[in-house]
């Protein structure tokens, strides 16, 4: 794996990468999250065959970071990951999308539906987000705004974390730096992205009813201990023609990372008997 800066119309894009020249394949991280939330699958997946891009979206990590809330919704990262294969060269492209990068992911797949050969989406959601408490969203939001990150991480340790899980708190336990590397991915994100993103997290848009018109191959992932994500994956892999479900267990919103090789096998397995073109 290697890291490099790709030029976009809409600014520069960090993309970890490797296997060139392989089946196309994207990573598309989460809110907070960063390109490295797959740094141990990444050369695993280019020794499969795949060309394996995973960038940080735009407001996270080394990726463009505008100033602007307006300049940040689910809607314009899926036109960024678009315009991002185009840079590759890529007319077509399998998909791995975890949290809100699932949510970006749906936007991929119903904007340009014969481009993406198959599709995962992983802990996500097709709508609002359930189980985080409206107010300390809200509150969050604005310390964001007012303060920034560095204020909003020292006022989040007073709270349990909302996607907490008992997989979690092992793997926080037991991975050496794991802590600290959340702790570096959420202050390299820009605060308007935090706040704009936040906000379109829990509105009320449902992508349900579209979802339902895809014939693109899909797996559903999600860990079993992920209690806000669970119910609305069954619902998702019920609603989409032929997806499959997978529930991970002794996971929790982060499998890749609490449940490795059942998460590999799943996603890895599923890549390979869709073999898309």
């Amino acid at each position: 794996m290697k890291v490099e800066t790709i030029d976009l119309p809409t600014g520069s894009y960090e993309i970890a990468v490797a296997g060139p020249g392989g089946r196309p394949l994207l990573l598309i991280h989460g809110f907070t999250g960063a390109k490295e939330d797959f740094a141990d699958f990444i050369d695993p997946f280019a020794d499969r065959g795949f060309h394996v891009v995973a960038p940080d979206l735009r407001g996270h990590g080394g990726s463009v970071q505008p100033a602007d809330e307006a300049a940040y919704s689910l809607a314009l990262m899926a036109q960024d990951v678009l315009a991002l294969a185009d840079g590759l060269g890529w007319d077509g492209f399998s998909v791995v999308g975890h949290s809100m990068g699932g949510m970006v992911a749906q936007h991929v797949v119903l904007a340009a539906p014969r481009r993406v050969g198959a599709l995962i989406l992983m802990d996500t959601d097709h709508g609002t987000v359930s189980g985080i408490d409206p107010d300390l969203a809200a509150l969050a939001i604005e310390v964001a705004r007012s303060e920034g990150l560095a204020a909003l991480a020292e006022l989040q340790r007073q709270y349990d974390p909302p996607l907490a899980t008992g997989p979690d708190a092992r793997v926080r336990a037991e991975r050496p730096g794991y802590v600290e590397f959340g702790e570096r991915k959420f202050l390299s994100c820009s605060p308007a992205m935090y706040a704009a993103m936040a906000g379109e997290l829990l509105g009320p848009a449902d992508r349900l009813p579209a979802l339902r018109g895809i014939a693109t191959p899909t797996l559903v992932l999600v860990g079993e201990e992920d209690a806000s994500f669970r119910d609305a994956a069954a619902r998702m892999a019920a609603a989409i023609p032929g997806a499959e479900l997978v529930v991970v267990p002794d996971a929790g919103h982060s499998p890749q990372f609490e449940a490795a090789d059942v998460w590999w096998d799943a996603v890895s397995g599923f890549l390979e008997r869709v073999r898309p073109t």
